[in-house]
């Protein structure tokens, strides 16, 4: 293979690191391009750099602890949504991100914005330095190259765009798929959108499988992605053929993998895995990683926890093996408490917690609040499961029954252990961007969307059924579990296959649905409309003050 000097040096720059964040990168004669061999171990090199920096922590603004691409990712795609609630005010810009006060000189919306054009650049650099056909070897790389540059321009056109439901012809983001960056300008949402499937495209038809495990891209991933991809933007009868060639004619159920419980700490090596983050014991962030939010165990923040809706859907089957990644912190006392969200004194827009005894009567059961007594009222839901509700201040509370809780700023301690425990570290983990049950329920939505309910729900018990649920709780066209159509079943499995897993944000929006966020936590009591420009992030000062491209509206 023969590759241009100046690539050499350019992507020799963007692995090592570079200072500016803005969109033009520029050689330096100073580096030695012959670290990067005219061959295949060459273009291994520059892939394996492409993975790296999703995962590397880097100095910006001065700010380096934590500051990782795959960290601020999956904040900005699971804190602004429903899943989670945030128990505190906190110094990390993920409080921008929960609370949708978002700046255009956050250093984790810089950091998203730089390192996804790094990997950009270097794929490039490759992808131009390196023909194909030389060897099946080099065609897989090169299609890896082709893939992560898909991976980026997918997640931050939806992350700094309107999504695609609400127009094609939005402001989308540049595209860089050369090394030429003289020229920044913003495409259309549907531009890059179309670039995104040509390059999917174009992986698929070089991969011819995989040069390892869930830490490297492959065929399957490719098309995997591609799925979400036509899914968002409303092709639903691609994404069944393009879900039906991923499975070539395999059962939907063979592709999970059937120990779930362990799935995420051994997701690099588990079949159901397409893409994930690799990280190894040497590569532990401690209390900077993304488990450490979620989990306490000694050592993390712990101070993010599942929210309580979340928690409802959880609740209707307990032996659902997904709930077994909330972890409750249970206080020592046993004693049964009740507990509900209510309006701060103050008049803050957030909601805090009461929490009391739960007591019981001839009516009933009850709390005692300052010596009033409120009464624990039950409301059924879908007409077959059991909420609760206690009248406080005037208005109908959603309310939460469970054994005494510790808690943080009155938020009990329900951690989340999906981030945590590969190789026994509570916060080492290999964060999942794309595995087959998402795939499968992409099949699902895009079904329900056809009108082809039988198959939808087929879908959406595959995966039911691996989680434990029982016979009874499967669906089907005269057992619909007081749902009203196909589409609302299929987004609350997604809903909770998928949670904190970075799909949440995207999947309410996109449908043009409202982000209901009435909950206890710091975030806003309010419900979010899908064109509230609040959902878009700020493209960053650093790049808007050199490159001249408009800013998002709002900001």
């Amino acid at each position: 293979m023969k590759t241009k000097l100046l690539n050499i040096f350019l992507v020799s720059a963007m692995i090592l690191g570079v200072s500016s964040c803005d969109l033009n990168y520029f050689p330096s004669d100073e580096l030695n391009g012959n670290v990067l061999l005219s061959d295949e171990g060459g273009a291994e090199y520059i892939i394996n750099g492409c993975y790296s920096m999703l995962k590397d922590e880097y100095e910006f603004l001065g700010y380096a602890s934590g500051n990782t691409y795959i960290r601020h990712y999956f904040q900005f795609a699971e804190y602004p949504g429903d899943n989670v609630t945030l128990s505190g005010r906190t110094t990390d810009p993920l409080y921008e991100a929960t609370t949708y006060k978002m700046t255009d000189n956050l250093k984790n919306v810089g950091t998203l914005w730089w390192v996804g054009y790094k990997v950009c650049f270097t794929a490039n650099s490759l992808i131009e330095g390196f023909p194909e056909g030389t060897s099946a070897q080099s065609d897989q790389i090169i299609g890896e190259a082709y893939f992560l540059r898909a991976l980026m321009h997918f997640q931050l056109v939806n992350l700094f765009a309107k999504p695609y439901a609400q127009g094609r012809d939005n402001m989308g983001i540049p595209l860089r798929i050369s090394t030429n960056t003289e020229v920044t300008t913003r495409a259309t949402v549907g531009e890059v959108y179309d670039q995104i499937i040509l390059d999917l495209q174009k992986a698929a038809s070089l991969m011819k499988g995989s040069r390892g495990n869930g830490g490297v891209a492959s065929h399957d991933a490719a098309l995997g992605l591609l799925s979400r991809v036509y899914l968002y933007m409303g092709e639903n009868q691609k994404v069944i053929d393009i879900v039906n060639e991923a499975l070539g004619g395999a059962a939907p159920a063979g592709k999970l993998d059937a120990d779930y419980a362990h799935y995420f700490a051994n997701a690099v090596t588990s079949k159901e895995t397409l893409f994930a983050v690799a990280h190894t014991a040497l590569e532990t962030r401690g209390q900077s990683s993304i488990g450490s939010m979620y989990i306490n165990d000694g050592i993390g923040w712990g101070e993010v926890y599942c929210s309580d809706p979340l928690l409802n859907l959880y609740e209707r089957y307990p032996s659902d093996v997904r709930y077994s990644y909330i972890v409750p912190n249970f206080a020592a006392s046993g004693k049964d408490v009740v507990t509900f969200p209510i309006k701060s004194d103050a008049g803050d827009d957030f909601r805090s917690n009461l929490t009391a005894e739960v007591k019981t009567d001839g009516s009933g059961k009850y709390c005692e609040i300052e010596g009033t007594k409120y009464r624990i009222n039950e409301k059924t839901v879908n007409g077959e499961y059991t909420e609760y509700y206690v009248t406080y201040g005037g208005e109908d509370c959603p309310a939460r029954l469970s054994k005494a809780m510790v808690s943080r700023n009155t938020y009990p301690n329900y951690y989340v252990s999906k981030f945590s425990y590969q190789d026994g570290d509570p916060m080492l983990s290999s964060p999942v961007m794309l595995r087959w049950a998402e795939v499968i329920l992409n099949r699902a939505e895009a079904y329900a969307k056809l009108g082809q309910d039988a198959n939808a729900l087929a879908d959406v018990n595959v995966i039911r059924e691996r989680a434990g649920i029982p016979a009874a709780g499967m669906f089907a066209a005269g057992n619909m579990h007081g749902y009203a159509n196909a589409l609302d079943v299929v987004l609350d499995e997604r809903r909770m296959e998928l949670a904190f897993e970075g799909h949440r944000v995207f999947d309410v929006y996109r449908n043009n649905l409202p982000m209901d966020r009435r909950f206890a936590g710091v975030q806003t009591w309010e419900v979010v409309q899908p064109t509230d420009n609040r959902i878009q992030l700020p493209i960053p000062y650093s790049e808007t003050s050199v490159s001249g491209i408009p800013q998002n509206p709002g900001y």
